[in-house]
């Protein structure tokens, strides 16, 4: 299933620069940024699970704001790209 990630982290102090970046980062790893701050992600039920808890546990709930958008299984037609980033195949090869 493909589930879109969106996270607004505040940035005014170090340690909201900090979490920021730990955020970015556990979303490097489990999806395609495809903005600065969003990320696609294909994965089963039971990963998803594990991305959420890992990223409440790095966000400071009362400064940042986190969102979850499941796509479901069949996600090809609910997902419309215009702009200058190429689109890619969200089951194929991630790029860095």
């Amino acid at each position: 299933m493909l589930t879109v990630i969106t996270y607004d982290v505040n940035t005014e102090t170090t340690e909201g620069r900090k979490r920021l970046r730990k955020v970015a980062r556990h979303c490097v790893n489990y999806g395609q940024r495809v903005q600065n701050s969003v990320f696609e992600c294909v994965a089963d039920a039971a990963t998803m699970l594990k991305i959420k808890a890992d990223l409440l546990k790095l966000i400071d709930l009362e400064k940042d704001s986190l969102r979850f958008y499941d796509l479901g299984s069949r996600y090809e037609e609910k997902i419309e790209h215009h702009g200058c980033r190429e689109s890619y195949a969200p089951e194929g090869f991630l790029s860095l």
